[in-house]
């Protein structure tokens, strides 16, 4: 056997991935006591933790843990955090952030969604750099300062610092290289193990199935629908594991929030994401009329109209729907579309 596949897979993707290796159990380890996407955790672990050296790692936890503790926010301890930034002038956080414009002010506001604050001012620079923070928002690592004087108008709270928890670029000819040393089987196992699923205990059809959900991350335009019982981990891959997919739960949208906004002149969600998923496709509903119509444009040709503009955007729309039967019971009985909504 050839001693390169005859290494193990952890020990192979360590070497040609270094630093960038993180072992999926921790994230379980801490996953409890925060309730924040699990690419927020390994963007921590791959900080403090990414090597198999047990003492590294141990003390990388030990790190990642304290970070946590006194950075992330939690909604019931949210006017004690308002409190710290207040006595300490500034204070950095770990939460999800939206930016809106401010017309009649002329400045963009960030609203934190745990910490409850709506209106603190930030810098354009930060919303140019990030435009995902203009429509569905992302977490971030932010310091917050405090300002108050007397007659002041605005929100005491401003944002300094700004980093996104996400990889800030990517290193493709590193990724080509380490692929290359690998092979096809421990490609595909590789990837399995990086939405969190131990290939060893899958047969191959369900591995080819897991990856088939990832396709919409890859390949522009490309739609897919999944039905099946619940508690698969349909949505989970498109709400926990890429800081690049949006999961609009409920299924309620709007025209303006997924395709153009008219009055601001913003392209919405399948502009700014790879992929746009809805959890639940029998609730799927458009408060406009023309949703539905202008979805099935936008599905057929990558483009719609809306106005007089004619937009393109390449972001893959994804359905999760749940099937409450046995598939052989709903076959016999229905058809396979059948929680799909009758529009």
């Amino acid at each position: 056997m050839d001693t390169e596949l005859g290494k193990d897979l952890d020990q192979l993707l360590n070497e040609l991935f270094a630093g960038r290796v993180v072992r999926k159990d921790l994230t379980k380890l801490i996953k409890e006591g925060a309730n924040v996407p699990v690419y927020v955790l390994e963007y921590l672990l791959g900080m403090y933790c990414a090597s198999n050296d047990p003492e590294v790692i141990e003390q990388g936890l030990k790190n990642v843990k304290a970070v946590l503790a006194e950075n992330y926010v939690r909604p019931d301890e949210a006017e004690k955090i308002k409190s710290l930034v207040r006595e300490r002038g500034s204070y950095k956080v770990i939460d999800r952030v939206t930016v809106r414009l401010n017309e009649r002010k002329d400045h963009y506001e960030a609203s934190f969604s745990n910490l409850g604050i709506k209106d603190a001012e930030i810098s354009a620079t930060f919303v140019k750099e990030y435009e995902k923070l203009l429509v569905g928002g992302i977490w971030v690592i932010a310091t917050l300062s405090y300002y108050h004087e007397e007659g002041q108008s605005g929100s005491p709270f401003g944002v300094t610092l700004l980093k996104p928890i996400q990889m800030p670029n990517m290193n493709m000819q590193e990724l080509f290289t380490g692929r290359a040393a690998l092979s096809t089987v421990q490609w595909r196992e590789a990837l399995i193990r990086s939405i969190g699923m131990e290939p060893s205990t899958l047969d191959e059809p369900v591995q080819w199935h897991l990856l088939a959900r990832m396709i919409p991350f890859v390949e522009n335009n490309y739609n897919v629908c999944e039905l099946g019982p619940r508690g698969t981990g349909k949505s989970h891959i498109y709400k926990e594991c890429s800081p690049n997919s949006m999961l609009v739960s409920g299924g309620q949208t709007t025209v303006a929030n997924l395709f153009y906004n008219m009055s601001s002149r913003r392209i919405g969600l399948v502009g700014l994401w790879d992929v746009v998923a809805f959890d639940e496709v029998a609730g799927i509903n458009f408060k406009d009329k023309d949703g539905v119509q202008i979805m099935k444009d936008y599905m057929a040709s990558g483009s719609f109209g809306r106005g007089r503009e004619q937009m393109e955007a390449s972001a893959s729309m994804v359905f999760v729907g749940n099937i409450n039967q046995s598939v052989e019971s709903l076959v016999k009985t229905s058809h396979l579309l059948a929680p799909s909504p009758s529009k």
